[in-house]
């Protein structure tokens, strides 16, 4: 896997699938970054990285329209389009009383809601498709509290690809997973990129892998997100 096969390295757009300008987030009108410039283009996998509290789970939140920007503009295509996000897993109840099947086809319910009971039937073979694809297929019917945390990790994935988004956001999408699985979830998220199309836009704890898959990230710390090539991100 190198760099020459990241969506990201043969360069943006002009007009790029996500905008900000000279952004402000945080909390309480308390500004955690100021003067956020960035130009996300359509298929990319882009990790936001950098030290602990720097405030790149605030940015996404703001890209994704959760919190309120403190000043400036962000331009999505969210209103058209909902994207697929998964926060953290430990802020996911264990305790669901729901199988893994019935999860990832809440990914797809405003799918199934617009088109009819025919779809359903399509959306539930999809579902299926996508745990077998995540080596699942023979898990579908344990509850969610049954399943391993990496288990865990990739239903909720594969839940916000059941709803066909152009853009998948993710939180810290490894954090607490052992090696083996982080190294699964990652390479599911990079295909996505690759081989789907996808934008995949990640919290990440460090870089590791991540030389060897982003050509850019998103660098957030000292008060500034900024783009820079994957071998200058140092933090």
């Amino acid at each position: 896997m190198t760099t020459d096969s990241n969506p990201a390295v043969d360069g943006r757009p002009e007009d790029p699938l996500i905008a900000c300008r000279g952004v402000a987030v945080g909390y309480d009108g308390d500004p955690v970054l100021e003067d956020v410039n960035l130009d996300v283009p359509r298929g990319v996998f882009l990790p936001f990285v950098g030290p602990n509290g720097a405030g790149k789970t605030t940015l996404l939140r703001a890209i994704l329209g959760l919190i309120p920007p403190l000043g400036g503009s962000i331009r999505a295509p969210f209103a058209e389009r909902p994207p697929g996000y998964v926060s953290q897993l430990k802020s996911i109840d264990p305790l669901y009383p729901v199988s893994a099947l019935e999860i990832v086809l809440m990914g797809a319910y405003h799918r199934m809601r617009w088109h009819g009971r025919g779809d359903k039937e399509t959306c539930r073979e999809e579902a299926r498709r996508l745990l077998a694809d995540f080596g699942l297929a023979d898990h579908e019917n344990k509850t969610f509290h049954q399943l391993s945390g990496g288990m865990r990790q990739k239903v909720l994935i594969a839940r916000a690809l059941a709803g066909a988004p152009d853009v998948l956001i993710m939180d810290e999408p490894t954090t607490e997973l052992d090696h083996n699985t982080q190294r699964a979830v990652m390479d599911i998220l990079w295909s996505a990129a690759r081989d789907r199309g996808r934008t995949v836009l990640l919290v990440h704890h460090g870089l590791g892998r991540i030389e060897e898959m982003a050509g850019e990230v998103c660098l957030v710390r000292e008060g500034r997100a900024r783009m820079v090539p994957t071998a200058e991100a140092r933090f």
